[in-house]
């Protein structure tokens, strides 16, 4: 309550010293504009759900009703073709690489925190979201699986205007958010700026049942992570004439978290193998806390230049600082079968702050050139990543730090790039082509202690890698008939591994799981060519065939007969054929989106000593949006998707997953607001599982989250609505964002 209340404080201060102004400037633009009337229309249209174009996906969140109260994460797990498992990895037609950015900026983070920080997006901010198969030499060459990304909502022509926004839902815990956002353009200069505050607590319920050797583990779990957020950005365009604009940008995010675990396991020893009528010889409970705080930053300076002569220059410099801290106290309490007595406890305290800084410098030059046009460019980047591991052992009051599992993690990498890339269109044909060379630098220093012949020893373990890597890329598109234009496309791409996932060292997740790096990860590949077909701008059709090297995939392997630990593997291969269909219609006040995509996957890996893998896949997810418009002012949303089963991290085999989302909105206030209300997961059909039977391990995974919640969102515009948008900023930090504050993925008892 005291953090509503401080929130309520600021938007009505806001209202006092910036909005009342603003509302007045307002007013006296709109007399202006009614007096000139005659010079100008407005026309208010809905952009359909989702539009589809030979290169990319477009999903419009603005307008649909049943994004009301989503986040970012829960937007893509519903978005055509993408797939979010368990630990909230995102797939794209089965692959795992994708990268996302926002406004052409890639995320700087991965795995836990890239799902944390993509809850913190509200989709009352985000205007759509973009999926880009097979991106041009002029992105950077990270991401196998391609690109999303999410462009938030922007204003549009000379003047003064802002919204507010503000939500609230609940499933069985109570969730509320809201924003102020601001824009000021003129002849000389445009500003802008936003503000969001986001509350969001979920808990998930989790079974997972473990077979190892003579050992079987039925452990249930209840988390309830607590996220509250703040998100800002501002920034300024200075425009010195019609040719060049300067510019800067600030922003970043202030998010706080808290993510109590409640666990029981009942642990059987089987050594005849048989689970029938069997007691547990003792039972743990676990009930763990953790806390901390995922704090970034980012500075960009830009300029951009263009004339009527066809050639553009643009110039980024940024800089980037993330600070992540989780404080884990994780106490494993054995008791004896019938519960009644404490046989013995070992208690852990775990530290792990993480500081990454990033600098980035790019230029991006365009020209026509041959009838066509001719894209240059160059980046440079320079990552250093900290990571200092602390575990503690409790004993009473005392702590003690356990300094075989403890040790320092410092890693350092610096990629430079050149590009050029060459459209041309030709009578019924047009060509793209490209290549981006790539080169690597990269070290990694872990230090702490080890057991040795003498006792226990300090080691300094160092790795160097350098390497160049060539990424071409193609496209020929055939058009001669205007209904019907087919494109053929390739391009080959790399994923680096994330710093967290290098690694070393070994983090506890509870007495019998643990998580650790690899310093021994290589760079996984991709070659991709897909194959597109599009009639009357409806109709898209596209067939894809993809061969990673060296894939990574994270393994739960085994250690201590009865223990296990979670790690990130290169398997031998992965190959992927898909085959994705949509096709939107729309009759009168009734409009549908439908889309399929159909893909077979292999996974393949012998790690020696019975540690092989062997999963192959056909699999389906459908996607369908329907809008009606109800009278006037009512518009009301139903969708729904269907994932059957699948493979998750190339061990895992699941069950099929869908859902359906219903939602209605309706304009107030001379259509300057609006107020939308919504159920998520109408049937609560949200539940997964998961199978996995390998390196002698049999472990099956159950679980499901609040899904079925009510929402009801409110949003009001002020101002001119005409107002120019900001300039979209393509800042330079984009593929070393994603790799940021990885933790392997996530695991099992995340």
């Amino acid at each position: 309550m005291q953090q509503l209340a401080t929130l309520v404080t600021i938007l009505l201060l806001a209202l006092n010293t910036v909005l009342l102004p603003i509302i007045v400037n307002a007013q006296r633009l709109s007399t202006a504009e009614k007096a000139d009337s005659l010079k100008a229309v407005t026309v208010h249209g809905r952009k359909p759900p989702i539009e589809v174009k030979a290169d990319r996906t477009i999903v419009n969140v603005e307008g649909s009703t049943n994004s009301v109260g989503q986040n970012a994460l829960d937007l893509l797990r519903k978005s055509p073709g993408i797939t979010v498992d368990k630990d909230d990895n995102i797939s794209f037609s089965g692959k795992t690489g994708i990268k996302i950015y926002i406004d052409g900026r890639q995320v700087p983070l991965n795995g836990t925190d890239l799902a944390d920080y993509l809850k913190t997006l509200q989709s009352s901010d985000i205007e759509s979201i973009e999926l880009i198969a097979n991106p041009s030499a002029r992105y950077d060459a990270a991401g196998n699986a391609g690109i999303i990304n999410i462009r938030l909502r922007k204003n549009k022509a000379f003047g003064d205007n802002g919204s507010l926004t503000g939500g609230y839902y609940i499933g069985t815990h109570s969730n509320y958010n809201g924003g102020l956002a601001l824009n000021h353009r003129d002849a000389h200069l445009n500003w802008f700026g936003n503000y969001n505050y986001n509350n969001t607590t979920n808990t998930t319920h989790m079974d997972l049942y473990r077979i190892q050797l003579d050992t079987l583990f039925d452990q249930h779990s209840n988390i309830t992570p607590t996220l509250s957020s703040h998100t800002f950005k501002t920034g300024l365009d200075y425009f010195l004439n019609k040719n060049n604009t300067l510019g800067v940008m600030v922003d970043g995010s202030l998010t706080n978290f808290s993510i109590p675990t409640s666990s029981n396991t009942h642990i059987y020893y089987l050594p005849d193998g048989t689970t029938d009528n069997r007691q547990p010889n003792r039972i743990l409970e676990a009930d763990n806390s953790a806390h901390g705080y995922r704090n970034n930053g980012n500075l960009d300076l830009n300029y951009h230049h263009i004339d009527s002569l066809g050639h553009e220059l643009t110039m980024d410099g940024d800089y980037g600082i993330y600070r992540i801290h989780s404080d884990q106290f994780q106490p494993n309490l054995y008791f004896t079968p019938d519960g009644g007595s404490l046989m013995y406890s070992d208690i852990f305290d775990m530290l792990a702050p993480t500081d990454i800084d990033i600098y980035t410098f790019k230029t991006d030059y365009d020209q026509n050139f041959k009838k066509g046009k001719l894209d240059l460019g160059l980046k440079t980047s320079y990552v250093t990543s900290s990571n200092d591991f602390r575990q503690y052992d409790v004993v009473a009051t005392t702590k003690l730090q356990d300094t075989l599992n403890s040790s320092n993690f410092l890693y350092k990498e610096n990629i430079n790039a050149v590009y050029a890339n060459y459209s041309r269109p030709f009578k019924g044909w047009a060509i793209q082509a490209g290549l981006r060379v790539e080169n690597t630098n990269a070290k990694g220093t872990s230090n702490g202690y080890r057991e040795g012949i003498t006792g226990y020893q300090t080691y300094d373990s160092v790795f160097n890698r350098h390497y160049t890597d060539f990424f071409p890329s193609g496209a020929i598109t055939y058009n001669k008939n205007p209904a019907q234009q087919w494109t053929l496309t390739y391009s080959r791409r790399i994923d680096r591994p994330a710093y967290q996932d290098l690694n070393p060292f070994e983090f506890k997740l509870d007495e019998y799981t643990y998580r650790k790096g690899n310093t021994t990860l290589r760079p996984q590949y991709t070659n991709s060519v897909g194959l597109s077909y599009v009639y009357k701008t409806k109709l898209v059709a596209t067939l894809n065939y993809s061969h990673v090297k060296d894939v990574f995939t994270q393994l739960v392997d085994t250690i201590d007969r009865s223990k296990a630990f979670l790690i990130k593997e290169n398997l031998a291969t992965q190959d992927i054929t898909s085959l994705n269909i949509s096709y939107p219609w729309q009759l009168g006040r009734y409009s549908i989106f439908a889309n399929v995509n159909a893909y077979y996957s292999l996974f393949n890996a012998n790690f020696g000593a019975g540690r092989t893998v062997d999963l192959h896949v056909f699999a389906v997810n459908a996607f369908v949006q329907q809008s009606f418009r109800i009278g006037k002012d009512w518009m009301a949303d139903l969708s729904g998707f269907y994932t059957s089963p699948a493979i998750w991290q190339g061990t895992f085999k699941t069950h099929a997953l869908g859902n359906l989302d219903a939602g209605i909105s309706k304009s107030v206030l001379q259509k300057k607001g609006s107020v939308k209300l919504s159920v998520s997961d109408v049937f609560y059909t949200l539940h997964w599982t998961a199978v996995s039977d390998f390196a002698g391990q049999y472990l099956r995974a159950t679980g499901h989250t609040e899904s079925r919640q009510l929402k009801l969102y409110f949003t009001y515009k002020f101002g001119n609505a005409q107002v120019k948008a900001a300039r979209t900023r393509k800042t330079g930090a984009e593929e070393e964002s994603k790799r940021v504050g990885a933790q392997g993925g996530g695991g099992l008892n995340n």
